[in-house]
């Protein structure tokens, strides 16, 4: 289906109506890209994969930008728009982000890898990059994923619990100063208040959430839903059984985890066995 159009003759998809009002307001200042990039002390490049739509940018870079331009808060609103448009994600995942954005609470149980919105992003961009994704998709994807942690942010922000299966931490980057970094990150994060972390050591035993990750979103309206990954596909689950017997399962799993106090240590023991970069 091509873009709507309004009858501006303007794009009402958030990311393209962004690039656009980039290219307009640098065409009516009159300023080539290599100009724009003088004034404000950023490659001229970066200005040229925005306006194509190969990138948002930072919001720094956009604040900049509005400045520039003299449109207080437009160019920021738009991308706010663009980086939270749920229809920058794979369509099996847009109702799940929609519900996601909505959720009062959230709990998560991870297998392998960090969830979205506890991700570098050196951290996702080698793990999307490992699932084939490459060039402007794969930017496109880092971002996406980058933006969701500000779910997680500001005082408004819902509780969210996540218990991380030991393999997670013991699946490294093979860049360690990346590996660091997520770690770092991790264990900053694990301080919010708004945020519970559990490690569930391999000598745990078998659970019902083996080879499962799951996500519990409670919502407005009462009802918590569940959404269900592995390796080859990821389900959202509404009907209230499926999501009680889950509910269960990961119940017994957090009675298996270490507690939070417990879990931070861990994560900080594993930061510790990270080399450091002799150059440094």
């Amino acid at each position: 289906m091509p873009p709507r159009r309004a009858v501006t003759g303007r794009s009402q998809e958030p990311r393209q109506r962004f690039a656009e009002e980039l290219r307009l307001l640098r065409a009516q200042r009159g300023d080539s890209l290599r100009q724009l990039g003088e004034v404000l002390g950023w490659d001229s490049s970066l200005f040229g994969k925005m306006e194509s739509g190969q990138t948002l940018g930072s919001p720094e870079v956009v604040q900049a930008l509005d400045q520039h331009y003299g449109t207080p808060g437009l160019l920021l609103a738009l991308w706010e728009l663009a980086a939270g448009d749920p229809t920058q994600f794979k369509e099996r995942y847009r109702r799940y982000m929609t519900l996601e954005a909505e959720a009062l609470s959230l709990w998560h149980y991870g297998v392998s890898i960090l969830p979205g919105m506890l991700q570098t992003e050196g951290y996702a961009h080698a793990v999307l990059a490992a699932g084939g994704a490459k060039g402007e998709e794969l930017t496109r994807q880092v971002e996406a994923r980058i933006g969701r942690r500000e779910l997680l942010a500001g005082d408004d922000a819902p509780p969210f619990r996540t218990i991380l299966s030991e393999a997670v931490l013991r699946t490294s980057l093979t860049d360690g100063e990346q590996w660091r970094r997520q770690l770092e990150s991790l264990v900053e994060t694990a301080e919010r208040t708004n945020l519970t972390l559990h490690v569930l050591p391999h000598d745990s035993g078998p659970h019902a959430l083996v080879s499962t990750d799951v996500m519990f979103l409670r919502l407005p309206d009462g009802r918590t839903v569940a959404y269900t990954e592995n390796a080859h596909r990821g389900e959202l689950i509404e009907e209230t059984s499926p999501v009680e017997r889950l509910q269960r399962a990961y119940d017994a799993v957090r009675d298996l985890a270490l507690s939070p106090a417990e879990s931070r240590k861990f994560v900080m023991r594993m930061l510790e066995e990270v080399p450091c970069d002799p150059s440094t």
